[in-house]
């Protein structure tokens, strides 16, 4: 609807109508927009609480939970939505129906993959019989997780209720997609994500509204859609930084998703190869139980892990410590082609050289515009900044005086040139940002991706090599080895088992905490340390924090305005970006919603002062430095 405010015609939301009001003075609603009511009651509970969980204004999160109007699309339905009715104790459960094909609803004790996890039959049950259990799931290598969410969704729409599963990015979509098309059948589900452009997102959404189908999958953008007495809340792959959304005030969908389970007595489940701290806080608190496979189970499915930075290897290749792709590498990529099976190569960094350094002094060359790092984009190409985009064909080094160049960091399209120089024959792929590949075929070929860009192959993949690992272990980031084992065990889990040929190679050394993680596949054990070691230094998830960045002044006047709580502690400032620097502010999960609500009400007093430097404010942002 329309509403006057401040002489200015604005957008507004109907929570609700009164018979009267206390207050002296009202003014007329000037126009009603739509006739559908787009806000469902429960989202506009979720969303004030979101507000107030990640100090925001309700504003903001109604403007991520409902897409833009589309009026064509609403010409098309007039209908208004009407919630299902309750079932009575007499009806039969809901059963999916094909032309001439009747599907029983998925039952827990049929066979499913869920019988490889000793809590997964369980879970299954308790999703069929209407019960709201809490999850964390550690999946398997060669996991069809997409198949195993179907399942569960099955039940819990065999019970009666609706289901929300939200993914990373459109590639996981699409195998949800296909999933629970295979499971559910045609027309029992809907696809929400931004990338649909606005017609088909805001058909989706309010067919997700009307109730047209009982589950809804999606993107980040999905975490708000309105489901009809919702019964099942998942995410995968919650540790992926997609999942963050950009936009005030930064709600990220595992904590929305959770929150919706608390609001509406929902099951929850948080599913991936990895385990983030979150997940594990938990598990450790007794909010949700783990499921995880026996080791008898995981060493069948497990393929054979090796490091090549560890005392043995470095025996037999002294040069394995230094070299980018060692001969145990090597050796495993010329095995897996000899037996007709793909080899995923997995690199960090895309491009052609992304990184160069003087080829005389090795000092970083520099853009002799800007001081941004130089990258040469092709074997004859020019080296340009990756700053500006100037090119630097005349390129001198400042100390010495040396034109020529030499890589310091090699990208995947470099990587992909080496390796089919040498293996003559062998087709080779690459996957990343110009173009992801969902799937390769199962025969000999060479397949060079970047971390999210794997593809899947048919059979699983012979061996899996994971090159510049210090690339990931080594970012200055609180999370850097949770996202290397993240990335890694994404990778290692298109693998075949050991059983099957299946070989992992991780350039690194095996001392190292993430690399034990992958070698032993256990993420469980990982996330209990890595929380452990945060509540010993007081960062999330032990504790909430958060994080206020703009210039210096406008950063002193907020916090200065907000009244904290009892116990908070202020850390820094640091630099950010440009001239504005960032102030964390940290005090116990206890005191989350005080100092949530502190920060809320100083920004609303600089911005009812109108004051001219904006201040952003994030709570437990994924980036604290």
């Amino acid at each position: 609807m329309k509403v006057r405010f401040a002489g200015q015609l604005v957008d507004g939301w109907l929570l609700e109508r009164a018979e009267r009001s206390d207050h002296p003075r009202l003014a007329y609603l000037e126009k009603l927009v739509s006739p559908v009511p787009v806000l469902a009651p429960e989202v506009a509970r979720l969303a004030r609480a979101v507000a107030d969980r990640y100090a925001g204004s309700l504003a903001d999160v109604l403007r991520l939970a409902v897409p833009p109007r589309h009026a064509r699309v609403e010409k098309e339905t007039t209908a208004p939505a009407t919630p299902p009715q309750e079932p009575s104790a007499s009806q039969e459960p809901d059963v999916v129906q094909e032309p001439g094909v009747v599907q029983e609803p998925s039952a827990a004790g049929e066979p499913s993959g869920w019988q490889d996890y000793p809590a997964g039959p369980a879970l299954l049950r308790a999703l069929a019989e209407d019960r709201a259990p809490k999850a964390v799931w550690s999946a398997l290598p060669g996991e069809d997780w997409a198949a195993r969410y179907a399942e569960l969704v099955a039940a819990t729409v065999a019970a009666g209720r609706g289901a929300l599963v939200v993914v990373a990015d459109g590639r996981d979509l699409d195998r949800l997609d296909a999933a629970l098309t295979a499971t559910l059948g045609p027309g029992r589900h809907v696809c929400l994500s931004a990338a649909l452009g606005p017609a088909r997102r805001y058909r989706a959404f309010l067919a997700a509204r009307r109730a047209d189908a009982p589950v809804v999958i999606g993107t980040r953008a999905a975490m708000f859609a309105p489901v009809a007495r919702l019964g099942l809340v998942a995410i995968w792959d919650d540790g992926d930084d997609l999942h963050a959304e950009p936009r005030a005030p930064y709600p990220h969908a595992r904590d929305v998703l959770l929150t919706r389970a608390q609001l509406e007595n929902a099951a929850a489940l948080v599913g991936g190869f990895a385990r983030t701290a979150e997940a594990q806080l938990l598990v450790e608190t007794g909010w949700a139980r783990e499921v995880v496979a026996d080791r008898a189970v995981l060493r069948a499915r497990t393929p054979a892990v090796t490091p090549t930075g560890d005392d043995p290897q470095l025996a037999r290749d002294p040069a394995a410590a230094t070299a980018r792709l060692p001969s145990l590498a090597w050796t495993a990529a010329r095995e897996a082609l000899r037996a007709e099976l793909p080899v995923l190569v997995q690199v960090p960094r895309r491009g052609y050289l992304p990184s160069v350094a003087c080829a005389e002094c090795r000092a970083p060359a520099r853009c002799p515009h800007c001081a941004g790092p130089l990258a040469l984009p092709s074997a004859g190409g020019a080296p340009a900044c990756r700053w500006c985009a100037r090119v630097a064909a005349a390129y001198a080094c400042p100390h010495c005086g040396g034109r020529r160049l030499r890589a310091s960091v090699v990208g995947a399209r470099r990587t992909a040139e080496e390796l089919g120089r040498a293996f003559p024959g062998v087709p080779v792929r690459t996957s990343g940002r110009e173009e992801v590949l969902a799937e390769v075929p199962g025969g000999a070929g060479l397949v060079i991706a970047t971390p999210g860009a794997e593809p899947v192959a048919n059979g699983g993949y012979g061996a899996v090599l994971l090159l510049d690992t210090w690339a990931l272990l080594t970012r200055a980031d609180l999370r850097a080895g949770e996202e290397a084992l993240r990335r890694w065990t994404a990778a290692a889990a298109l693998a075949r088992p050991a059983a099957a040929g299946g070989r992992v190679v991780v350039v690194a050394d095996g001392a190292l905490a993430p690399v034990q993680a992958l070698l032993r596949w256990d993420a469980p054990w990982f996330a209990a340390r890595e929380l452990a070691e945060r509540r010993e230094l007081g960062f999330p998830p032990a504790v909430r924090m958060a994080s206020v960045t703009g210039v210096p002044d406008a950063v002193a006047d907020l916090l200065a305005q907000a009244r904290l709580p009892d116990g908070a502690e202020l850390l820094g400032p640091v630099p950010a970006d440009g001239e504005r620097e960032r102030m964390l502010v940290r005090v116990p999960r206890a005191r989350a919603a005080a100092l949530a609500e502190a920060l809320h009400v100083a920004a609303g007093v600089r911005s009812a002062r109108k004051a001219a430097d904006p201040v952003r404010v994030q709570i437990d942002p994924l980036a604290l430095f």
